[in-house]
């Protein structure tokens, strides 16, 4: 019997796993890692550590983030955002859908999405020695019903059949087997690259319900990232009179560094940011080298 894998779509990162002796395994990528980078070059065709290694050069063709975009309008106040945000361009498409526009081309939200789910897809084929033709993919629970549906538009366009679009929190308490006791309510916390919610559910002797859910759309890891570049541009900013911001490869470095500081500091009081040859000052090159603790730019 041909194996369904299970697909956590995610902002920053994707995951999938198969079940194995009545249990799920995580399926590792060709690169080794048991997450795939939700980065995708549409034009390069190139998808996850790969892509998200060549950010630093093509800021304005590699996309990230893409989830906050699907199933979307362009007028979406939620798109707004993200296109102050997003060094890429977004644009209004057909129905007046939010597309991503690379080097004149435009690709739907669902279009990048079967990208990451093609390599997804290709790293799982290689590891069971079989094709896989079937999927069930999760998405929040706050995720309307154009949300779903394009999600499920992904998945085919990537040559997987959706058997079911199981909503995050849900697909959390079954793996804890939350479902396997008496009737209870339980809430779900889920902090991921781009979101922040809670779900309320009703679940027990096998059934599962969303009673409620609420959250932010914009705060997660991609947010904290945020945070940290904007004080590391800042304080640079106060010292060299120099927005780092408005340089696009200058950007990308210091969001890459923002990223390993938060890592850095999750686990360290202290970290350093070391970006040499940062950009040209009207004296020469210019460096950006700062310390930072869990204290930096609290009162921002």
């Amino acid at each position: 019997m041909a194996k369904i894998i299970g697909i956590d779509l995610g902002t920053t990162n994707s995951c999938v796993a198969v079940m194995e002796g009545g249990t799920p395994k995580v399926i590792h990528s060709a690169e080794g890692r048991n997450v795939i980078p939700s980065v995708v070059d549409p034009i390069k065709n190139i998808v996850g550590d790969v892509a998200k290694r060549q950010m630093v050069i093509n800021p304005k063709s590699t996309v990230y983030s893409v989830k906050r975009l699907v199933g979307r309008k362009f007028s979406d106040p939620s798109v707004a955002i993200d296109s102050k945000l997003l060094p890429y361009t977004l644009k209004s498409g057909n129905n007046g859908m939010a597309v991503v526009e690379v080097e004149g081309k435009q690709f739907t939200p669902q279009e990048i999405s079967a990208k990451i789910l093609a390599k997804i897809k290709a790293d799982a084929e290689k590891y069971l020695g079989e094709s896989v033709k079937q999927a069930v993919i999760t998405v929040p629970a706050y995720f309307d019903d154009s949300q779903r549906q394009a999600t499920k538009q992904a998945g085919e366009i990537a040559g997987l059949e959706v058997m079911r679009i199981l909503n995050e929190p849900t697909a959390a308490a079954l793996a804890y087997g939350l479902d396997k006791k008496n009737v209870h309510t339980i809430a779900v916390y889920d902090l991921g690259g781009g979101t922040f919610d809670i779900s309320i559910l009703e679940l027990g002797e096998g059934v599962y319900q969303v009673k409620a859910t609420n959250g932010d759309t914009h705060l997660g890891g991609d947010d904290f990232d945020k945070r940290i570049l904007d004080f590391l541009a800042d304080e640079f900013k106060k010292d060299n009179a120099v927005d780092l911001r408005k340089d696009p490869q200058a950007l990308q470095r210091i969001r890459d560094a923002a990223e390993k500081a938060k890592i850095e500091l999750s686990s360290s009081m202290e970290t350093e940011i070391n970006l040499p040859f940062i950009t040209q000052g009207k004296n020469g090159p210019l460096h950006l080298v700062m310390k930072m603790t869990n204290e930096s730019g609290r009162h921002q």
